[in-house]
């Protein structure tokens, strides 16, 4: 009979686990609702130790107070839509610390799920300190966001109503879209208003072509042959005067962007250290009645405009999402990370199975993808990188990882004041020329082998 061997895992000493200390006890869980608010404090605070409460103003000065009873300093919550907003001031304001957590990273325990359970697995949770909090900018840089959310949204609302218009003339045959890149610019507009007025002339209408448009009159002639029916331009005028309401509404957006710059704190006191703009091929922000740029770098201190692929209202947008003080992330890498640009490396058996980044809807990371989107034919050291990944990985990628290199450039520029210097396609090329070349050289040695130049034959 052969000897048993005892198994090894059998034999290894079991280490207990030690049990979670709390850190904090004087926590309290809140689950949010858009009608109802369940609140959970310890056991021992209260006899009734979780509560509803309502969404009512004077209920929410109830729920602190009763916070305030039972000793509690610190609360946790999910960030729900927005119906956390107005009880998050609340405590902010009367000296409470809220502990704002993303719902996705908080999953209660499997079984049956309830109001109930949810606060009570928050405040288990938060008393444990398992929570992080969630990021949010001061409340300058949470007025900026609010103004430059609603004009993005007017102008999504407003872009609506464009294609509306397109509708209304390719039913009348008439084809202005296809010899105009933009029917809201000042040929398109000036003719489609002559004709909700009631001219319907092709020629009479295409005099109204600006001197800077390409295409020809001949040309414009030609697209506005077409049967304008009386139902059609109904539909036609209705979307104009929509046009024309938002275009007024994002208007107000402008001016009131501009107050809240003025307002807000400024780190370059002059603005004449402005630099002049870079000098390339961009796509400047037009019908603003401010100068966002020296705007932008007076808050920020200095001039992200200054960035390949990076427009004064793309910086805007980061700007207001992000705000400028980059001390709130300890290091870069927690930066991207926060942006969803940086690879989610999923480890199992010591190796990597996963690495796509996760999927976000943070307008900062929005607007960084479309900058890197735009570097396609960048003559910048930006757009030799993107080009070169694309060649490599396909633009996915390429888009992918040039925004993450926009991020870690904005987060240098804004965390020590430095300036932004661009190599250069051609100096590009010559450092990934000579990188490519010690890495070859490293393999050759490798292998016992070394590198040698070919001879250069000069052709007669």
């Amino acid at each position: 009979m052969p000897k048993h061997r005892p198994n090894r895992k059998s034999t290894r000493k079991h280490i207990l686990a030690k049990p979670l200390n709390t850190i904090n006890s004087n926590t309290a869980g809140i689950d949010i609702g858009s009608s109802e608010i369940y609140v959970a404090v310890p056991p021992e605070r209260d006899e009734q130790s979780i509560r509803v409460f309502s969404s009512f103003t004077c209920e929410l000065y109830n729920l602190v107070h009763w916070l305030k009873d039972c000793r509690i300093t610190s609360v946790a919550m999910e960030s729900t839509g927005v119906y956390w907003i107005p009880l998050y001031d609340i405590l902010q304001h009367e000296g409470i610390e809220v502990c704002l957590v993303n719902a996705r990273y908080v999953k209660n325990v499997p079984g049956k799920k309830t109001d109930i359970l949810d606060c009570q697995w928050l405040q288990q949770l938060h008393s444990y300190g398992l929570l992080s909090n969630s990021f949010r900018p001061s409340e300058e840089i949470r007025r900026l966001r609010t103004i430059a959310r609603q004009r993005d949204m007017l102008l999504k609302y407003r872009a609506a109503h464009i294609q509306h218009m397109q509708k209304a003339l390719h039913q009348m045959n008439i084809q202005l879209d296809n010899v105009l890149s933009d029917i809201t610019g000042v040929t398109g507009l000036a003719i489609i208003r002559a004709i909700i007025a009631g001219e319907h002339n092709p020629q009479t209408l295409a005099q109204y072509r600006d001197e800077h448009c390409r295409r020809s009159y001949e040309d414009i002639v030609r697209s506005l042959q077409g049967t304008y029916l009386d139902e059609y331009l109904f539909e036609l005028t209705q979307a104009v005067e929509l046009f024309d309401f938002y275009s007024k509404q994002i208007s107000a957006c402008d001016l009131r962007l501009a107050e809240l710059y003025d307002q807000t704190k400024k780190n370059i006191s002059s603005p004449s250290t402005l630099p002049p703009p870079a000098k390339r091929y961009k796509r400047v922000a037009q019908n603003l009645p401010f100068d966002i740029r020296s705007c932008l770098y007076r808050l920020a201190g200095v001039d992200l405009t200054q960035i390949d692929g990076l427009s004064a209202l793309s910086v805007q947008t980061i700007l207001s999402e992000t705000g400028v003080d980059m001390n709130k992330w300890p290091s870069v890498k927690h930066f991207t990370s926060w942006l969803c640009l940086a690879p989610n490396n999923k480890i199992t058996g010591g190796k990597i199975f996963a690495t796509a980044a996760r999927k976000t809807t943070n307008r900062a990371a929005q607007a960084f993808r479309l900058a890197a989107r735009s570097l396609y034919h960048s003559k910048s050291a930006l757009g030799a990188s993107y080009r070169r990944i694309q060649a490599l990985h396909g633009p996915q990628l390429a888009i992918k990882a040039t925004a993450h290199k926009l991020a870690r450039i904005v987060y240098a520029m804004l965390k020590y004041h430095s300036e932004y210097c661009d190599l250069g396609e051609i100096r590009y090329e010559q450092i990934s020329k000579e990188r490519n070349l010690k890495r070859l050289q490293r393999k050759a040695a490798q292998f016992g082998l070394q590198l040698t130049p070919l001879p250069i034959k000069f052709v007669t």
